[in-house]
């Protein structure tokens, strides 16, 4: 299908074959060219790669492969330059199969001595959890592997990884979250959210992947629900507007994304950067500002085992007098966007 054909049906649609998934943020040559505006369509890959399919594989012999965590991309979006910001709409996230996967490998997660003190404790049993998913009917079912116990959880997709390049000529892995983006792990990350990324290469060099079918804060396990997707996210590049860490708006809440090592680093980063974008939107010197931040905010954790860990500090719109909306109401005008592309 060309481009032109897309623009007509308004989609762009993207399904990459094995050999072009990619691993890490930047190092990577473009898979297409997308234009401020565009509604992409695209297909993403879970966690796993696809190749954890029953109780009996090892999820620990999958971390020791180097092709863990695939994301599809990158797409050059041709407006987009250093300084600017990347405004990615999630649309709709679907389930591509009818099942997913979660797992507990040795010493990673809540439960393990974590892969940095392997002496600390024993290390848990490495098994696996499928879920059966019903579309249809908004759930998941969790099934106890050693008894007879079902719940059906809501099902909530989210995007466990999405970022832009971070330049510097660095290629970072896809395992690790940071200011571009890239492992975030939040539940936020929903349809319905705008995704605001800064710019530090020109053509931005989307990427996307790890879908969950549902994830709790933290991740307490190593993983959420995997799925593969069918993912739709509408993009606007937002000219001169500089955003230095992860910002993720709904209709209710703004929510500043803070990535580090240790948590009370990712914590700063995240409050610092919410109390400025509060204080901007609604004309409050810093401290008046901090101040509403505290009474007002949440915090919340994303995931607390990768490389850096993931923390938000969001707080309700409707408590921010904003005389100005967020990057010129991107969010509102993305959502006419994708409604319009159908």
């Amino acid at each position: 299908m060309t481009r032109d054909e897309c623009d007509v049906m308004g989609k762009i649609g993207h399904r990459p074959a094995e050999r072009q998934l990619a691993y890490t943020f930047g190092g990577r040559i473009p898979v297409a060219h997308l234009r401020s505006g565009d509604v992409l369509e695209v297909y993403t890959e879970d966690c796993f790669g696809g190749r954890l399919r029953s109780v009996s594989d090892l999820s620990s012999w999958m971390l020791e492969t180097p092709h863990l965590n695939p994301v599809s991309g990158p797409f050059l979006i041709e407006e987009a330059e250093p300084g600017d910001t990347l405004a990615i709409h999630i649309v709709s996230i679907v389930p591509a199969r009818d099942w997913g996967v979660s797992s507990t490998p040795p010493h990673i997660g809540a439960l393990g001595s974590g892969v940095r003190a392997l002496a600390l404790g024993a290390p848990v049993e490495d098994r696996v959890w499928f879920y059966e998913i019903d579309r249809r009917a908004g759930t998941v079912r969790f099934q106890s592997t050693r008894t007879d116990h079902a719940i059906d959880l809501p099902l909530e997709p989210t995007i466990g990884t999405i970022g832009v390049s971070p330049g510097r000529l660095e290629a970072r892995s896809t395992m690790v979250p940071d200011f571009y983006g890239g492992k975030l792990d939040i539940p936020e990350a929903r349809a319905g959210a705008t995704l605001y990324l800064g710019v530090n290469v020109h053509g931005a060099m989307l990427a996307l992947g790890d879908g969950y079918a549902r994830q709790g804060h933290g991740q307490t396990c190593p993983a959420g629900v995997a799925i593969a997707t069918v993912t739709t996210v509408a993009i606007e590049v937002i000219k001169g507007w500089q955003t230095s860490w992860p910002r993720l708006e709904t209709d209710l809440d703004l929510t500043s994304i803070g990535c580090a090592r240790p948590l009370d680093d990712a914590y700063r980063i995240a409050h610092q950067d919410l109390v400025s974008w509060v204080g901007s939107l609604a004309g409050l010197e810093l401290l008046d500002a901090h101040q509403l931040v505290s009474q007002a905010g949440r915090s919340a954790l994303g995931n607390v085992r990768d490389a850096n860990y993931t923390l938000l500090a969001a707080i309700g719109r409707q408590l921010v007098p904003h005389p100005a909306a967020a990057y010129d109401d991107a969010h509102d005008r993305l959502k006419r966007t994708a409604a319009s592309a159908g």
